[in-house]
């Protein structure tokens, strides 16, 4: 079975604060952030609505992807999720419904 690492972006709501982050797992670490089992950035802005992710088969292709997508500029940042998710729906839901 292949292992896949995700990069992903959070937002507190939609057009709002956004969060790049890079996982192995998407829904454990999803839900830490939803949870605010880690201090931090997103528990202290409340930015839990996952909108956006992408999937790498190498862990180090996904830091890097997302390394470069913290160097981007906002409006290129919410492009990314727009053009994927133009509701800005918590993607989230889709692991964890019935």
């Amino acid at each position: 079975m292949e292992k896949y690492s995700y990069v992903y972006m959070l937002a507190s709501d939609p057009y709002g604060t956004l969060y790049t982050g890079v996982t192995s797992d998407l829904v454990k670490r999803v839900w830490e952030h939803r949870n605010a089992v880690v201090e931090g950035f997103t528990k202290r802005y409340d930015v839990h609505k996952l909108v956006w992710y992408e999937m790498h088969t190498d862990i180090m292709e996904a830091i890097k992807r997302e390394k470069q997508i913290k160097k981007w500029r906002r409006n290129w940042k919410v492009n990314l999720v727009q053009a994927g998710n133009p509701t800005w729906r918590d993607l989230y839901l889709d692991f964890t419904a019935d």
